[in-house]
């Protein structure tokens, strides 16, 4: 919706914003968004406006009205025009809103909360320990990538169930081997394309957008075929498996979930449940390396059979190497107040999560890693935002923060982290979440091994991948 600058000026009190060409300020965010933020932060304070090409937005970072925001009904203040729900579908909670999207978010919460998070924990061990095998000693390595297979494993695991996934044996299905090919790649380029315009021509794969349909299309055929292959399982009624309670879950009038709404939620799951969890842990690496004192503090509750300190600093991982930057609403009704400010019906209202996290006014002493500001205590859930928050809270986030948590302990228990005096690594961009622009650079030694057996292990294993080279180019 456009508003005139005359019905702006009579029906609203919006926060000041720079004055220049929509096209410009989009390109500028979509160049740099972190950095342009946080100039524009800095220049306007807690509250500024922005008029994009798709459309006006207000950025807000004050605790306070944060909290008002996340408390106003869906029916003021709901679901952003431009959401992941044109990337995962429209049947995904990113792309419903209203009693559809509450109604949904009933039926896939249990997994996900109480006694059932407690049997993933052996799932993600197993899964940490089973990627871990093949890590080298004392040579670099970039911890996102390994990161990311763990998470993506784990979640096939959880949402289709040791049926489709021997965790025991590694062995998984045809669908479920294809998966672990497309869903990063879907994930990768759909997070890249959130913010661009679709074609109106569709230009098949020669096109970023022909490209994604392509992958969604192979991905849709997989989950048609798990689908057969779980309802034909004759323990069907009995599975625990997330796929599974889908296809049995009815809404309140009696309807089964459809096959397309199945389709886009089991893809939203996969890709938001595995990327940014990565992410954090090779955040957590980045940070840990530079904080030996923190690290040994860590492996020495670990080794005693703690948690409360690492529990402490994921949440601070998470506040000062935020994965995702931005969560907002948008305006439907004829305003929406704020504090001081009346926002117009149609736009959005974004949180500005990096921002908040790093004022010093909110976290003293904001660019200072230091877990000890958890200890003892559970973050305030306006102030501490990495999962956004109110009705549109990642559904997943309590498991995400297990997750992060068992890794690392399974980390910290196996393997000596190295510390480095390297300077912090940057924030790179994949479109939607950032991770490190090193990918968290990690040098790692198995406990217990001397510095002598790790060079002569990464010594011999230099010579057998030179050999294995050496073969390839004769062989060709």
């Amino acid at each position: 919706m456009t508003l005139t600058a005359e019905q702006t000026t009579m029906a609203s009190r919006i926060p000041p914003g720079p004055r220049l060409p929509r096209w410009l300020l989009h390109l500028m965010c979509l160049v740099s968004r972190r950095q342009t933020m946080r100039a524009l932060h800095r220049r306007y304070g807690s509250a500024f406006s922005m008029n994009l090409l798709t459309g006006p937005i207000v950025i807000i970072s004050d605790p306070a009205l944060v909290r008002q925001l996340f408390l106003t009904s869906p029916d003021i203040a709901g679901n952003l025009d431009i959401n992941l729900g044109r990337i995962f579908g429209p049947g995904s909670l990113f792309g419903l809103e209203g009693e559809r999207h509450h109604s949904q978010r009933k039926l896939l919460a249990p997994p996900f909360h109480g006694q059932r998070m407690q049997s993933y924990e052996a799932v993600i061990e197993e899964e940490t320990m089973r990627e871990a095998a093949s890590w080298p000693e004392g040579e670099p390595i970039e911890m996102f990538a390994p990161m990311t297979r763990i998470t993506l494993n784990v979640m096939l695991r959880v949402i289709f169930g040791p049926e489709m996934a021997d965790g025991d044996e590694g062995r998984v299905t045809p669908e479920l081997d294809a998966l672990r090919t497309v869903v990063p790649r879907l994930t990768a380029l759909g997070s890249r394309l959130f913010l661009l315009p679709g074609p109106r021509i569709d230009l098949g794969r020669l096109t970023p957008w022909g490209r994604y349909n392509g992958y969604r299309r192979q991905f849709d055929a997989i989950i048609d075929t798990l689908i057969a292959k779980v309802k034909a399982d004759p323990a069907f009624v009995d599975r625990r498996d997330v796929l599974s309670i889908m296809l049995r879950a009815r809404y309140e009038d009696g309807l089964p979930m459809s096959r397309h709404d199945i389709a886009d939620e089991v893809l939203t799951l996969l890709a938001a449940g595995h990327e940014t969890t990565a992410g954090s842990l090779a955040w957590a690496v980045e940070r840990l390396r530079r904080h030996p004192q923190i690290l040994a503090r860590l492996v020495e509750e670990a080794d005693a059979g703690g948690a409360e300190f690492r529990r402490a600093a994921v949440y601070e991982v998470q506040r000062i190497r935020s994965a995702i930057d931005l969560t907002g609403r948008r305006v439907n009704a004829p305003s929406l107040e704020l504090g001081r400010w009346v926002i117009p019906n149609g736009y959005g209202v974004l949180v500005g999560i990096s921002l908040m996290h790093s004022d010093d006014a909110i976290f003293p002493d904001a660019d200072t890693f230091n877990p000890e500001r958890f200890l003892g205590t559970r973050p305030d859930r306006y102030t501490l935002v990495p999962f956004g928050g109110g009705s549109r809270r990642c559904l997943g986030d309590f498991f995400a923060e297990m997750e992060i948590n068992i890794v690392l302990r399974t980390l910290l228990r196996e393997f000596e982290l190295i510390p480095t005096t390297e300077p912090d690594e940057g924030w790179h961009s994949r479109g939607i979440a950032f991770t490190p622009s090193k990918g968290g650079s990690a040098v790692l030694r198995r406990r217990g091994a001397s510095p002598s057996e790790v060079g002569a292990r990464a010594r011999e294993k230099s010579r057998a991948r030179e050999k294995s080279r050496a073969r390839e180019k004769s062989t060709a």
